[in-house]
């Protein structure tokens, strides 16, 4: 594994959004994301080979491996137990100082995980999950300027194989301040690094309405549709887009479905209040 987002979630729950995005959409597209990578079937003591025993980096990376597996189901605690024994395993592994940073900061202890965040990027400045992550972190906690300059760092790594998650994290947290103009940049940088992602086509669909500009926001609308399965979150976006557009066809269409296919979902009870600028 590496050092998740949503925004590609916190980091093993945002990989679940950026890799299965029709069934995780919520988290995928509700935030910012990360990285790690979870492996199917985490390595264990009978599995490591001879001699893994006498190896602490490599028992590290396996508890690290358990504890992103655990992360990634929400089993906080044991997750923190596994990534607390890779650090005394490896103190010099810093990929498991973030992935405590991320636990950490689900468990609302935000001191903790700011400094292992910290003491990864020590060990490891350029590493680009590690920058994407602590980001994150920073968007989370309202310090959204300083998190793009992570974001960033993130972004400009060559050897990074996802710097589409970390322009749409910017992109993301950006929104949050009002700065759409930037935004904007950001996420369109993510589709052209990523012309795939169903994150950067629904986040730019969003910014669009929300300023007014409704032919563009469908446009990428129909990008999301052509290749995203609906979900709450989209049927209700393209139910406020042809409803700012006028296109009282299209609209019916998308409530009819929202109503039917989630009738417990947030955003079906936006609807049926009529909220369509909330």
């Amino acid at each position: 594994m590496t050092a998740f987002a949503l925004w590609r979630a916190p980091r093993a729950v945002s990989a679940l959004g950026w890799a299965a995005f029709a069934v995780a959409i919520a988290t995928a597209l509700g935030g910012c994301k990360t990285t790690t990578t979870v492996v199917e079937k985490p390595e264990t003591a009978a599995t490591t080979g001879a001699g893994s025993e006498a190896d602490p980096h490599r028992r590290a990376k396996v508890r690290l491996e358990l504890a992103a597996g655990y992360y990634q189901k929400g089993q906080l605690d044991v997750a923190l137990n596994e990534a607390t024994e890779a650090v005394r395993l490896d103190p010099d592994l810093a990929s498991a100082y973030s992935m405590l940073g991320l636990i950490q900061m689900d468990l609302q202890q935000n001191r903790q995980a700011e400094d292992n965040f910290k003491h990864a990027l020590q060990l490891a400045p350029n590493d680009p999950e590690s920058n994407n992550d602590f980001g994150w972190f920073l968007c989370r906690t309202r310090r959204e300027r300083e998190a793009v300059t992570y974001f960033d760092r993130a972004a400009s790594n060559r050897l990074y194989s996802t710097p589409a998650m970390a322009l749409e994290n910017a992109g993301i947290c950006l929104r949050q301040i009002g700065e759409d103009q930037r935004a904007e940049e950001y996420l369109k940088r993510a589709l052209e690094a990523d012309v795939t992602s169903p994150v950067a086509k629904y986040q730019l669909a969003r910014l669009y309405l929300d300023t007014h500009r409704a032919d563009r926001a469908q446009f990428y609308y129909d990008l999301l549709t052509q290749t995203a399965e609906p979900s709450a979150q989209t049927l209700w976006l393209g139910a406020r887009i042809a409803h700012a557009r006028s296109d009282s066809q299209t609209e019916r269409r998308l409530s009819d479905e929202l109503r039917g296919r989630f009738p417990n979902a947030p955003e079906t009870a936006l609807l049926n209040r009529g909220a369509f600028h909330e």
